[in-house]
């Protein structure tokens, strides 16, 4: 109580510096935005169900979060935590719980505006990386297109073509034997009562004959089938298949990375925390003063004593 003079100077002084040091400190504010990881739609077709049974509604994710978040903490935080005189840094960049498909990324700066364009320089680098994948799987399917629409083609105009003439071919082949078979029988007529034994060859020569044509009906109506086949049922397929990959090309089935929402800012900045400052300087020259006191004290005491 003798000297709370003191005391109560000691700890203005420390608490006037503290507000002083508060208020001349350059005021920090905080930006913070939460990205989505982007996606495309699959082909929904049985192979890739099989296939992706665990992706979500069918889509593929254009990044793993934290694998990029490792990459991003690399190029914005590390690589430049060695620079000075910044006005603006990125602070953090993280998965937040719970959330595989988000990215949490926060920034420091001066001005609000300064941390929102720091924040949007990290956005701006996921999202060209992104579209860079997007667009190559547009091509990719813009290829398969392409290979679909010369698969169809080639069927038209060549398979089926040659499968044409090789039919035509075939039913004048058939002709000609057939008419050899008539002129075989009509010999049979002719010879039976007066050479048997010719008649009997010819026999067998029509019952080879008609074997021989009865395979020849087998391999027309063989190729027959194919022809149809190509011309039905593959080319459905394909066109099938075609229609599918183009209706993957819709701009619908492509989602690039993006802020959720805005990115987030305060108007009031978050450094430095002036009551705090003030507070814990306060109780500190408080409880700083009273131990000098009492330290002071216990110096005068020890001289009285050896006097």
């Amino acid at each position: 109580m003798k000297s709370k003079k003191f005391i109560l100077v000691f700890t203005s002084i420390v608490t006037i510096g503290a507000i002083v040091f508060a208020f001349l400190k350059t005021p920090i504010y905080e930006a913070r935005a939460l990205v989505e990881i982007g996606n495309y739609k699959l082909h929904n077709n049985n192979n890739n169900n099989n296939n992706n049974n665990n992706n979500n509604n069918n889509k593929s994710e254009l990044d793993n979060a934290s694998q990029l978040t490792k990459k991003l903490n690399v190029l914005y935080i590390d690589m430049l935590k060695n620079q000075k005189d910044k006005l603006a840094e990125i602070s953090s960049i993280s998965v937040p719980k719970k959330q595989k498909d988000f990215i949490d990324i926060k920034s420091l700066a001066i001005s609000n505006e300064l941390a929102i364009k720091e924040v949007q320089s990290v956005v701006k680098y996921i999202q060209d990386e992104h579209q860079k994948i997007l667009d190559d799987v547009r091509q990719r399917r813009e290829l398969e297109i392409k290979n679909i629409d010369t698969k169809i083609n080639n069927i038209l105009n060549k398979e089926v073509v040659l499968l044409n003439q090789k039919i035509t071919l075939q039913e004048e082949n058939l002709k000609d034997y057939k008419k050899q078979l008539d002129l075989i029988n009509s010999n049979i007529i002719k010879i039976q009562d007066t050479n048997p034994s010719l008649a009997a060859l010819k026999l067998m020569e029509k019952r080879d004959l008609s074997t021989f044509i009865v395979n020849l009906n087998m391999q027309l109506m063989d190729m027959r089938n194919q022809k149809d086949n190509l011309e039905t049922t593959v080319v459905n397929e394909l066109v099938e298949k075609k229609n599918l990959v183009k209706s993957m090309l819709l701009p619908h089935n492509y989602k690039n990375s993006e802020v959720i929402g805005k990115i987030i800012t305060n108007n009031y900045p978050v450094k430095p925390k002036k009551k705090l400052i003030v507070v814990v300087a306060f109780v500190t020259g408080l409880i700083l003063s009273i131990f000098l006191v009492f330290f002071l004290n216990f110096i005068r005491d020890e001289k009285d004593t050896v006097k």
